[in-house]
């Protein structure tokens, strides 16, 4: 009876353990796959002031614009809350560099300028990085939230203080909108 109870009471222990260690895995997934996102997001800081500089030597007279997106990029870089809070700040920037790019279109020099038209490539693969880093990390935030609502291990949750986390989402429509191809 009592090696019974004892072989009871060790199956109980090991799936309290291996609960355990499951969400620790998956929240340390979240925050791993948050950091690949923040490398990404640094090197667009890193590129803006550049393409800034690129576009001011030939529009300099939209001196707003451009005093715009660097305001837009500090902000973002100096942004360091949690996921919710930085999307209002990098949609900011992505709306800036929007303007700044429908400025260049305005300037065929500008355009056709070899530090311009790398600057705006990097800038393009970076902004795919952070497409893909933020597909893998919300992929890992559903993956944890999914744990965390789900039976058993929302016991687990709830008694060791794991909680949701938040995804990493476009808040502007206009983001979301399909693009007119004219030919």
């Amino acid at each position: 009876m009592w090696t019974g109870i004892a072989v009871i009471a060790a199956i109980v222990v090991i799936l309290l353990v291996a609960g355990f260690n499951r969400l620790v895995r998956l929240r340390q997934n979240v925050r791993e796959s948050w950091s690949a996102i923040d490398t990404e997001l640094k090197r667009r800081y890193d590129l803006i002031p550049n393409l800034v500089e690129a576009v001011k030597g030939y529009a300099s007279h939209e001196k707003s614009t451009l005093e715009e997106v660097v305001a837009a990029r500090n902000s973002a870089a100096a942004n360091e809350g949690s996921p919710l809070k930085q999307v209002g700040t990098e949609n900011n920037l992505t709306q800036s560099i929007g303007r700044l790019f429908a400025i260049a279109e305005s300037y065929p020099q500008l355009k056709a300028s070899e530090s311009f038209q790398q600057l705006q490539s990097q800038l393009a693969d970076t902004e795919t990085r952070i497409s893909q880093a933020r597909r893998f990390y919300n992929a890992n935030v559903r993956e944890m939230n999914t744990a965390v609502m789900t039976f058993p291990s929302s016991l687990l949750s709830r008694m060791f203080g794991f909680g949701m986390e938040e995804y990493f989402e476009i808040q502007d429509p206009t983001q979301r909108e399909v693009t007119q191809v004219k030919l």
